[in-house]
């Protein structure tokens, strides 16, 4: 069976993560991804081989100089036979290199046109790298100890959950039938993911709080040490807060407007009972009774778990994607050679 998105041409102009990124996610679904490189190429080339596969696998790659007229001449045959172009640029480059649906619209009037930014098209080429978006948006100051500095989460989680957003709004547009020009900013992205925080502020007047990693709402929710590692305990409803008191040995709160109302004394108590094994036998423990909670892992001991992850493509053992589609075994081809499919400059 083949991909989904089997037939689907998409263009991409960017480089290092959310752009790239966001067309991996449909290459793996079955999409022809063609990079538009300029002649040095998408700048993650020179972080590391396996950081360029792990975000380019299965593209093709042609060599553009989109800075001169026969650049442009090669970009505006590409785009007429094309269903989709993603760019992640700043601003003043996506419109210097003509890359939006206003300036291609005569090549091909049915073309979807993403443009990937830090702050918007309107926002002017202030810096926007995943980190600074996050520190801009909130995410830093509700992350880390609630004595402590704000703190940032160890990936790209802007760039990354950019990528996605952009995917779907590709997608969406496409399946509109109408050419067309989108924007997705890593702030929109991010803000929009800081939803219910946000909703608390905009209608209660509550302002979020750093919580050492605690969710704001439920109780027990967060990272716990054990006699040996720390376990993450997830207890949202009654029901999984009954089951794990029970086998902790612990006594009242039964609702969770009571264990949100004794917040600090809860975590003592739990604190106190986990204590008393380790993380992996606590989650041995809970999973039978089917409350959430695992022990945490590092990323090596994360993906020996979890062996049906990991794929090879082109030499390279790369995550594989997360869909799973009956049917669909994606190829997971090896990221291209700088201009393999066509050196335009």
């Amino acid at each position: 069976m083949t991909g989904p998105l089997e037939g689907l041409r998409i263009l991409e102009v960017g480089h290092i993560l959310a752009g790239p990124y966001a067309t991996m996610l449909l290459a793996d679904l079955g999409a022809r991804v063609t990079k538009i490189e300029p002649p040095g190429g998408d700048l993650s080339r020179q972080v590391s081989d396996a950081y360029f596969a792990s975000l380019n696998r299965g593209k093709r790659s042609v060599r553009v100089d989109l800075a001169t007229p026969r650049g442009q001449e090669h970009l505006h045959r590409l785009v007429a036979d094309a269903d989709a172009l993603l760019v992640n640029l700043k601003p003043s480059a996506i419109h210097r290199f003509g890359l939006t649906y206003e300036a291609l619209r005569p090549w091909n009037e049915r073309l979807v046109c993403v443009a990937l930014t830090g702050w918007g098209m309107a926002a002017g080429d202030e810096p926007a790298f995943d980190y600074v978006v996050q520190a801009a948006t909130g995410i830093a100051a509700l992350t880390g100890a609630p004595d402590g500095p704000p703190q940032l989460p160890g990936y790209s989680s802007a760039d990354n959950s950019a990528g996605f957003a952009a995917a779907l709004a590709l997608l969406a547009q496409v399946v509109s039938g109408r050419g067309g020009q989108i924007e997705v900013s890593l702030r929109d992205v991010m803000l929009s993911q800081l939803n219910y925080h946000a909703a608390a502020w905009l209608n209660e007047g509550r302002a979020p709080r750093r919580l050492g990693g605690a969710h704001a709402y439920y109780v027990p929710a967060q990272l716990f040490p054990t006699a040996d590692g720390h376990l993450a305990l997830f207890i949202t409803h009654d029901t999984f807060w009954h089951a794990f008191a029970t086998e902790a040995g612990i006594e009242g709160h039964p609702t969770m407007a009571d264990r949100a109302s004794h917040r600090e004394e809860v975590v003592a108590q739990v604190t106190k009972a986990l204590a008393a094994d380790t993380a992996a036998n606590w989650e041995a423990r809970l999973r039978p009774l089917r409350v959430p909670a695992a022990a945490v892992r590092t990323l090596p001991e994360a993906l020996a778990a979890a062996p049906d992850t990991v794929v090879e493509a082109g030499g390279h053992r790369l995550v594989a994607g997360p869909f799973r589609i009956p049917g669909h075994e994606p190829a997971y081809g090896p990221p291209p050679r700088l201009g393999e499919h066509g050196d335009l400059t």
